[in-house]
């Protein structure tokens, strides 16, 4: 190696290491024993049999990769089958499935972004938000968290013709929700585009699950685009654009990381279409998903978000690492966010519910949860 990627390399482990920031893969079992209130899986889809027998079909019949990008060979029925559904679901003129959140996010605010225009973002927006705002090159102002004036401020002064405002519709490390009505009354009255990133309120928020937008009747596809992600709620991965029929045409044309990347596999795109049909017959699991945030949050003390993140901040980062490698010892597995997740005082706890967490599951979790933050101050 070079001896100054040698250096800098050593280094930066030293300053990780002082910080309590070091970071290490641990490798879950198939059958581990496990109390697992650290998924995104809110729903229980994930090992459904009518989730994964649709991947198993389809892997079988479409193979187990697109084979090329979607404007190549990578486009199959499964993906138009996919996006309609996700229009119907989610009230919307038309839809574009991406290979997950992230490249949706990318690809959509660097394709509607771009020099000459604005993009006004939450200060707790999620990493893909940020960096697509880095890459759009657009003039980006972050705003402070759910900052309503701050964001009306933004667009009133700008002096770009084109303004979008970027949010996440429940902020995946504390779990509150935008006001997205109030929002959509900003960007009506400035002439901008609000952009929703709906991947923690899908199967979670709203009638079925439909998200944080259509619950607030958000649902205008003139002045309203939303991301998801199907790697969620709907146990699978990738991630869509839903919106317009002009804007998704705009992305098919401009939208990098829909153009260059290799489409979504078959087998995920079936098995998030099978979740959306699981989640319109059986919409009682997102009442569950409630009920389960609402009984961690009243064992640990802590006033329940209207998502299923429910987070407890430690504040120091090495106390935070700790406490998780406890409950995990204990078998418990729970989320643990540091900086650059977190402010650099906000290092936390990352509970999430569950649909399928039981009355036992919740008391074995919190109770490791405490012991483990007692045994550590």
């Amino acid at each position: 190696m070079s001896p100054a990627y040698d250096s800098w390399l050593r280094e930066a482990a030293t300053r990780r290491a002082t910080a309590g920031l070091e970071r290490r893969l641990t490798h879950r079992a198939d059958n581990a024993r496990v109390i697992d209130v650290a998924s995104n899986d809110y729903l229980g889809l994930a090992m459904d049999p009518r989730v994964t027998g649709a991947a198993a079909a389809a892997a079988t019949k479409w193979g187990a990769g697109s084979t090329g990008s979607r404007l190549v060979t990578g486009s199959i029925e499964l993906h138009r089958d996919l996006e309609r559904a996700l229009c119907a679901f989610a009230g919307s003129e038309d839809a574009l499935v991406f290979s997950s959140g992230y490249a949706a996010n990318l690809g959509a605010i660097t394709a509607l972004g771009g020099p000459g225009s604005l993009i006004v973002s939450d200060a707790d927006n999620h990493a893909s938000i940020i960096d697509a705002c880095r890459l759009s090159r657009s003039r980006t102002v972050v705003t402070p968290h759910r900052d309503l004036a701050a964001v009306d401020r933004a667009l009133a002064d700008r002096s770009e013709a084109r303004a979008m405002v970027v949010v996440d519709a429940v902020f995946s490390t504390d779990g509150t929700t935008a006001d997205a009505s109030a929002l959509l009354d900003i960007c009506r009255n400035r002439d901008a585009l609000l952009l929703i990133d709906e991947a923690h309120s899908v199967g979670v928020i709203g009638r079925a699950g439909r998200g944080v937008a259509h619950a607030a009747g958000v649902v205008d596809d003139a002045v309203v685009v939303r991301t998801v992600t199907l790697s969620k709620a709907l146990g699978s991965q990738g991630g869509a654009v839903v919106g317009s029929s002009a804007i998704v045409e705009h992305l098919v044309n401009t939208a990098r990381t829909f153009i260059f990347d290799t489409g979504l596999a078959p087998a995920c795109a079936a098995a998030a279409r099978a979740a959306i049909d699981i989640l319109e017959t059986e919409p009682e699991r997102v009442e569950q998903v409630g009920q389960r945030r609402d009984e961690i949050a009243t064992a640990l003390e802590l006033e329940a978000p209207d998502g299923a993140v429910v987070s407890l901040i430690l504040g120091d980062p090495a106390l935070t690492a700790q406490v998780a490698d406890d409950c995990r010892q204990a078998g418990v597995i729970v989320g643990c966010f540091r900086p650059p997740s977190v402010p650099p005082s906000g290092s936390r706890l990352r509970i999430t519910a569950r649909a399928s967490l039981t009355d036992v599951d919740i008391k074995e979790a919190t109770t490791a949860i405490l012991e483990a933050i007692e045994r550590r101050r």
